[in-house]
């Protein structure tokens, strides 16, 4: 189907292994889509409006730009072939279907492959509808030898996973048909069949069928066959349920509100009333990895999306779905609340890719915290005006919005750092919001999205947030989010070419930051601060108000933003002054790298394009005609205009490139951009993880080496 349809969406029930079978075709298909194929997963996504930034956040686009984040996906894949995976879309049916309508109008070279349990219901969208594995008659008996591989049947995934579970377990004539049966009874359902398969661990295979044959009668109202099929895997997980001891049940239920992977110090910190029960989760868990409801994937732990949907249920059912989203709150905000506090600290890379790694989780807690007050918590709502923990539910739904305010105000460096600008723009939106009055924070959270707008180059809309906010927090007596106001409005202005004016809110900020002990704040003004001297044509003072900023970090730290900000502005002032070329091509390197291993494509793009200027300025044209296209791509990859629109920068750009191309001829020098321009494209396109960039600027040039 691929072969002849832009979209095609893998249907079939919960459990049948839709996911599994998009993934061997992706597989087996990769070398048809010269961009390779991409997979989004979404089940763990419940916000439709987010869809967009997912997607380019699987692509590794950061959003820095004030474009939405479906143009910038669309931008990417315009001149691409790929095959996009969009895994699990039936709880988002109506935003997959425009997201895939527009990539199919606009991106002519991509492909959509879909899984869902019901079709995207698109014009042209072709269906491919997985069944149940197909279960031999009564009566069946292996051939000698037992059963064939490859037969692709339920009792031959059956075998499989039961070996697995029970050491030497193979189908003989003695128990095929106590096999035979189970397949019936679960319909070849591949999930169903392996849940049961791995129970034989505790029970023989005839007890086992038994007890599956009461479940099933019972439900059915004593009718064999009566059942039917699709609430087949409902039942099997039931029944799986049933045989798990009492704390395995409420461990599955609890686990139900993490999204996507979890470590065990998380499950024990949201899953444990008390101290005292953490030793209980460790062993509750160790039982549900062996009864195959979580898997263990290295050192995290995952959980089925099927078996996840029946322990929110569970969790509802047993009162106790607003603690444990309670609890995972906490966990995450604490997470948030350090890494913002802590931003210059030398810990400052780990505690990012730690975040980095929990996105799911961040997000979910974002939505627990953020959601209106009617849906906050299930049952609070339409139940009592006091909650199980003392509290009016008002009270209790407005403690949560602090709470998800305070994690999207926390992780203003995280937001900047990972380039998802507009992702935190929108949490910041939502905790505006939910506090429409004056109060900290509403100002908090409004000094803070005009920070990331200031960076996506919506500068107007920034300087709006920052005024509005730091005049709430004066107004307050908030002296830190005053003190944050006036350090992001003097970068609002700067980039406003309001220099005077960014002149006087860097002293009233520094003042401030200092009394707050804001030492974060600090370094950051100044990085900003001789960005301004830079593009005030005063390169002597932006050189020394970065080497001040360094000394202040020290010489072994191992803060990276911060400090590759201080490199890269430093560069960009040696660039222009006599006799610093040495000096200049050092730093810009150590901000290169810096930034490599942060993941931040803008500022290895800053670093690339100003090296150029460095070999036009000191008589390597080739050198510069590649630097220069080396930083294309990554100027697209972060959806941002050169240098934010900055005319400055703008101009010296192109002063560059024209005395490259004066050089070397104009076909000579589109030549080795155009191989600077892929040698970067090729490595941003083989992998999006932070730090996945590892670009060597090549020793020799002409003749289309790629380092």
């Amino acid at each position: 189907m691929l072969a002849e349809s832009r979209l095609v969406t893998i249907v079939g029930p919960g459990g049948v292994g839709k996911t599994r079978v998009a993934l061997t075709t992706a597989s087996r298909t990769a070398g048809s889509y010269a961009d390779g194929p991409w997979i989004v997963e979404l089940s763990n996504l419940r916000d439709p409006a987010l869809l967009p930034n997912t997607v380019a956040s699987v692509l590794g686009l950061p959003e820095q730009d004030t474009r939405s984040a479906l143009d910038a996906v669309l931008e990417y894949l315009r001149e691409r072939q790929v095959l996009l995976i969009l895994d699990t879309c039936e709880h988002l049916l109506d935003a997959c279907a425009a997201l895939s309508q527009a990539v199919l109008r606009d991106a002519p070279g991509v492909t959509v492959l879909a899984t869902s349990r019901q079709p995207l219901d698109m014009p042209g969208e072709n269906i491919f509808v997985i069944g149940p594995l197909p279960v031999p008659e009564a009566g069946w008996v292996p051939a000698a030898g037992g059963t064939p591989a490859g037969a692709g049947d339920a009792v031959e995934l059956f075998t499989l996973r039961a070996s697995t579970a029970a050491a030497g377990f193979a189908v003989t004539e003695e128990n095929a048909a106590d096999v035979v049966r189970l397949c019936q009874r679960l319909d070849g359902i591949p999930l169903a069949i392996e849940l049961a398969a791995v129970q034989l661990r505790t029970l023989p295979l005839p007890e086992l069928v038994r007890r599956l044959d009461d479940r099933f009668a019972v439900l059915a109202g004593g009718q064999p066959g009566a059942l039917p099929r699709h609430k087949t895997l409902r039942t099997a997980i039931e029944w799986s349920h049933e045989l798990c001891s009492p704390a395995e049940r409420r461990l599955w239920a609890r686990l139900s509100v993490f999204a996507g992977a979890f470590s065990l110090a998380a499950a024990q910190d949201v899953c444990a009333e008390v101290s005292i029960e953490r030793p209980d989760v460790v062993s509750a868990l160790i039982g549900l990895v062996d009864k195959s409801v979580v898997n263990l994937e290295g050192d995290q732990y995952r959980m089925l999306d099927t078996l996840r949907e029946f322990g929110v249920e569970r969790l509802a059912a047993s009162g106790e779905l607003a603690a444990c989203q309670s609890r995972h709150i906490a966990r995450y905000q604490a997470m948030a609340r350090y890494f913002g506090t802590h931003f210059a600290d030398d810990d400052q890379i780990d505690k990012y890719h730690e975040l980095r790694a929990v996105h799911s989780n961040l997000r979910a807690a974002l939505e627990y915290a953020l959601e209106p007050e009617d849906e906050a918590v299930p049952g609070w709502a339409s139940g009592p005006a006091v909650t199980p923990g003392g509290a009016t539910v008002a009270t209790a739904v407005r403690e949560r919005w602090r709470s998800g305010a305070d994690i999207a105000s926390s992780l203003y460096g995280y937001w900047q750092i990972s380039g998802l600008l507009g992702e935190g723009g929108y949490w910041l939106s939502k905790a505006i919001d939910r506090f429409p009055e004056t109060g900290t924070e509403r100002a908090r959270a409004l000094v803070n999205r005009g920070f990331l707008r200031s960076f996506q180059g919506d500068v107007h809309n920034a300087l709006a947030d920052i005024e509005a906010g730091t005049e709430m927090a004066l107004e307050l007596g908030d002296d830190a989010v005053a003190a944050r106001g006036y350090q992001h409005l003097m970068l609002t202005l700067t980039f406003l070419g309001r220099h005077d004016d960014a002149a006087k809110a860097t002293e009233e900020a520094r003042a401030r930051l200092r009394a707050c002990g804001d030492r974060a704040g600090e370094l950051m003004l100044i990085a900003q601060y001789g960005h301004l001297h830079q593009l005030s044509g005063r390169p002597d003072e932006c050189v020394a108000v970065c080497e001040k900023g360094l000394a202040m970090l020290g010489s072994g730290t191992g803060e990276q933003w911060i400090r590759t900000y201080l490199l890269a502005v430093s560069g960009f002032a040696l660039v222009h002054m006599t006799g610093r070329q040495d000096d200049c091509d050092r730093v810009l390197r150590q901000a290169l790298y810096g930034k490599q291993e942060l993941g931040d494509v803008i500022g290895m793009a800053y670093s690339l394009d100003v090296l150029g200027w460095l070999a036009a300025r000191t008589g390597a044209p080739a050198r510069a005609a590649w630097l220069l296209g080396a930083a294309e791509p990554l100027w697209e990859r972060g959806g941002s205009l050169r240098f934010s629109g900055t005319a400055i920068m703008e101009e010296f750009h192109q002063q560059a490139a024209g005395r490259a191309a004066a050089a070397l001829g104009a076909e000579a020098y589109d030549a080795e951009y155009a191989t600077g321009y892929a040698c970067v494209r090729r490595l941003l396109d083989a992998g999006t993880d932070a730090g996945a960039l590892r670009l060597e600027i090549p020793l020799r040039f002409g003749d289309r080496v790629c380092g």
